[in-house]
């Protein structure tokens, strides 16, 4: 029972997506512990509570993301077999693993710093309260996007123990991404938001300008990434990495028209975690290769 329970618990959060955010957050940690010198005396742990924070705090807001769209999910042929509406998991254990899920964060931050710690509460606002958006905003999607975009910020904080403006361009480039990808995904659903009054690019400025605008969005991720850096002095491995993103983010917008979303999945799941993974590979190599050279 407690391992069919775990199981459809990591399925309604889809536990495996932290594929997206996870390898941002630990390339913000890098470029903080590249400005450090590279410290190694607790380098471990800190990644190890960075990556503890990232769960729980991701853990939470799907959850409660699943709890208040609850009854939205049951009236969307799309979603009505997610977990809570289908039956398979209750309310009431759905709000316990919000909770476990919050302290575990809170914790986490505690284990980081002083400052994470009094940033945690005011984080964990952002990616809880993202799941109300939607019921009076078309620009959601750079709500999820600023909630997953925090995570790099957050992790040189845990490293440096104070925020250094620079990497906020990392902060954009996440945000503009999610919201970029969060757009196309929401096409789905383009129908059902303007039946039941849901707030979305898609149902406010039609597929087509959705799509656009998601193209923009994706620009803006790029010229965010190259702005980052020259701020940061990085070299040639990180501008292969920003190339190959660019390349899969084109190929990714290639896959999806305003009347045919049926590789939707393939642009959402597969690309975006060839885009973050990719990312973090080519910045890690582009980090470690400049300190053994200086």
């Amino acid at each position: 029972m407690f391992l069919k329970r775990l199981r459809l618990t990591l399925e309604m959060i889809k536990f495996e997506h932290s594929v997206f955010a996870l390898p941002f957050a630990l390339t913000g940690a890098l470029l903080a512990f590249r400005e450090s010198g590279f410290p190694t005396s607790r380098a471990a742990w800190i990644v190890l509570w960075i990556i503890v924070a990232m769960v729980g705090a991701r853990s939470a807001a799907m959850a409660f993301n699943r709890l208040v769209d609850a009854e939205i999910d049951r009236r969307n042929p799309r979603t009505a077999m997610r977990h809570i509406p289908a039956g398979l998991l209750s309310r009431t254990f759905g709000w316990g693993f919000t909770a476990a899920s919050a302290v575990l964060f809170l914790a986490a931050s505690y284990e980081l710093n002083d400052l994470c710690f009094r940033l945690a509460p005011i984080a964990l606002a952002v990616v809880l309260c993202y799941s109300f958006t939607k019921r009076f905003t078309s620009f959601s999607h750079l709500v999820l996007g600023f909630a997953l975009g925090i995570a790099p910020a957050a992790a040189w904080i845990a490293v440096r123990g104070s925020l250094d403006p620079r990497i906020l361009w990392l902060t954009a480039a996440v945000t503009f991404w999610t919201a970029g990808f969060d757009i196309i995904y929401s096409c789905q659903d383009f129908e059902f938001d303007r039946d039941v009054n849901l707030h979305s690019i898609p149902a406010r400025f039609g597929l087509s300008n959705a799509l656009w605008i998601a193209k923009f969005l994706h620009i803006a991720m790029i010229l965010c990434l190259v702005l980052l850096v020259r701020q940061l002095s990085l070299g040639a491995f990180s501008l292969v990495g920003v190339a190959a993103i660019a390349a899969l983010l084109i190929y990714e917008h290639s896959l999806v028209r305003p009347n045919d979303f049926s590789k939707v999945n393939a642009a959402f799941f597969t690309m975006n975690g060839w885009v973050s993974i990719l990312f973090f590979a080519f910045w890690a190599a582009d980090i470690f290769l400049l300190r053994q050279h200086t």
